[in-house]
């Protein structure tokens, strides 16, 4: 009698993985250079200066309310299928605003392109589960978090050169998701999810973990994206108004992401997921007081440096988290919960840093105290590190017991 021989994840798909994982980046990165000249385009319509903006960040909210659902479809309806149709939608919605003179119709399909990317990066961090073992999620968690930095600044490059002939051109990036779309048809497969890796033998939903995860991821997120958005109010608070080289000094801050990222895997392996997230909010919080408290250009480089070391290990050690002790049959609606909170995190930075400047403080006082309540989070999850418990209220050793597995 012939066995049916189970199918193995190898190279093809984990680089495929990554590669679709990169295009929810695109959503706003491709799109930065040709804000300007999109609300010079729509000049005439007075809520220009809001609604171009929002047409840029309309993806991150859809991914915020939509990505439960795309869990609970993906454990539903399948993994492969899931992910290719989302691809291909994507493309064409992507694309769309090329042919379009009409900003509301630019926002539906902006609108339309954030649904598929809460079911492209729901599924691309599912079937990393589902494909490999710990051993192997750290590998391609590290490869992702390193080579995204490297990722959306040849899109800047890109797109910036598009936007420079017209910003409708811009949007012609987006066609990348095509022939990735035929290269899942190729290689892709649908995981056996009764022999998918799981390193506990629990097929119940883990209502605490994901919560717990969500919570932290949260808060994380939150704080991830103070920096992202408000860095360069930063600089200008000192003084450096150059927006050359402001972009310059973030760029070269910017290697600290891909640092970080690097050390994920040995920090991964050697310690447990609450020693990690003290370990990057640790470095956020030093980054972030850093930059509130210093006034050079040089000074606050370093501080960003360091506050993007501690942002290259957030994103993989938190997916690792979530991703661990979670039944195959349940880890698309966890990964779409995990997804949710941390694009809420990105809506709610904002509101974070107006709250903290609430009674006329600058943003140099905003980065400081947001910078304490990270170095506060550090310090409790060390205190959970340091008695040998997870963060979910499980024993959790410090060399986590998956970190063996091959």
């Amino acid at each position: 009698m012939q066995t049916e021989t189970v199918k193995q994840a190898g190279l093809p798909q984990g680089l495929l993985i990554i590669l679709a994982g990169f295009l929810p980046i695109l959503a706003i990165v491709a799109l930065t250079p040709a804000v300007p000249s999109m609300v010079a385009h729509f000049g005439d319509n007075p809520a220009a200066m809001t609604l171009v903006p929002l047409a840029v960040t309309a993806p991150g909210l859809m991914i915020a309310l939509f990505s439960p659902l795309m869990g609970w479809l993906t454990d539903r309806w399948g993994r492969r299928r899931l992910l290719q149709w989302a691809t291909l939608v994507y493309g064409f919605v992507g694309v769309a605003p090329f042919f379009l003179e009409s900003l509301p119709a630019i926002i539906a399909s902006r609108l339309v392109l954030g649904l598929c990317e809460a079911a492209i990066l729901t599924v691309t961090n599912t079937l990393i589960a589902d494909y490999y073992p710990e051993a192997g999620r750290r590998n391609w968690l590290m490869a992702q978090a390193a080579f995204g930095p490297i990722f959306g600044v040849s899109v800047l490059i890109g797109s910036g050169q598009l936007a420079a002939i017209d910003w409708h051109y811009s949007f012609l990036i987006y066609a990348v998701a095509f022939p990735i779309f035929v290269a899942m048809m190729i290689w892709l497969f649908e995981p056996d999810r009764e022999t998918a890796h799981v390193s506990s033998g629990s097929t119940g939903f883990p209502m605490r973990h994901v919560l717990t995860c969500g919570a932290v991821t949260l808060l994380g997120a939150s704080l991830y994206y103070v920096y992202i958005v408000q860095i360069g109010l930063a600089f200008e608070g000192i003084g450096l108004r150059d927006p050359g080289r402001v972009g310059m000094l973030v760029g070269l801050a910017n290697i600290g992401v891909f640092l970080g990222g690097l050390a994920f895997k040995p920090l991964s392996v050697r310690f447990s997921t609450p020693a990690q997230i003290a370990t990057f909010f640790g470095l956020m919080g030093l980054g972030m007081v850093g930059i509130g408290l210093t006034s050079t250009s040089t000074t606050m480089t370093a501080a960003a440096t360091l506050q993007q070391v501690g942002a290259g290990i957030l994103i993989p050690a938190l997916v690792l988290w979530a991703m661990r002790d979670v039944a195959p049959l349940h880890r698309g609606k966890a990964m779409g919960i995990w997804s949710a909170c941390f694009f809420f995190g990105q809506f709610s930075s904002p509101l974070l840093v107006t709250g903290t400047r609430w009674g006329g403080a600058d943003i140099a006082a905003a980065f400081a105290v947001l910078g304490a309540v990270a170095l506060v989070s550090s310090v409790a999850a060390l205190v959970l590190s340091r008695f040998n418990h997870g963060l979910d209220g499980s024993r959790l050793p410090i060399k986590d017991t998956a970190a063996s597995s091959n």
